[in-house]
């Protein structure tokens, strides 16, 4: 995102629709788009990152974040055009900003599961950062492993079995 921002580099941009357009699809669709129109929706989202890559911070949220914000205040624009009732997925409370409170309380559990992620062993941090942080799917995780399919859902099963049991303290 930062080479498509700063140098409007179109490999980067060409990586970054790769990896986004099926997901943000399949995040459309959840709440009852047609595929048609769900590609629809993605291309204009994909577009407006395009265009708007200036306005992306790093410090601010993560490129994942930032897009997916794009996908759903577009597709929100696209339902109330429409006139159809916004489904629950995508409604925001009115009064959704964070108190002090809670963004303590956030930042402290971020630091609690960074913590139990660190404490696991190489291969299941490897592979649950590679599900959850990079997006991957196992079929992804596997071709870029080399692991067979069975032994990347295991320890990434065995893996998120240890934070559930380490971080039942934060609840």
């Amino acid at each position: 995102m930062i080479a498509v921002r700063d140098d409007r580099c179109r490999e980067s941009f060409g990586a970054l629709f790769d990896h986004f357009a099926p997901r943000l699809k399949g995040f459309v669709m959840r709440s009852g788009t047609s595929a048609e129109h769900a590609e629809e929706i993605v291309q204009d989202v994909m577009l407006t990152v395009w265009r708007k890559a200036s306005y992306f911070d790093p410090h601010r949220a993560q490129v994942s974040a930032w897009i997916y914000q794009i996908a759903r205040n577009r597709h929100i624009d696209i339902l109330r055009k429409e006139k159809r009732p916004i489904p629950e997925a995508l409604k925001e409370e009115p009064d959704a900003e964070p108190d002090a409170g809670q963004i303590l309380a956030l930042e402290q559990e971020t630091q609690e599961l960074k913590l139990a992620i660190s404490r696991l062993n190489d291969d299941q941090r490897t592979l649950i950062e590679k599900a959850y942080l990079g997006e991957l799917s196992h079929q992804e995780i596997q071709k870029q492993t080399g692991l067979p399919l069975g032994t990347v859902k295991s320890r990434i099963r065995l893996g998120l079995e240890r934070l559930r049991h380490e971080l039942r303290e934060l609840r």
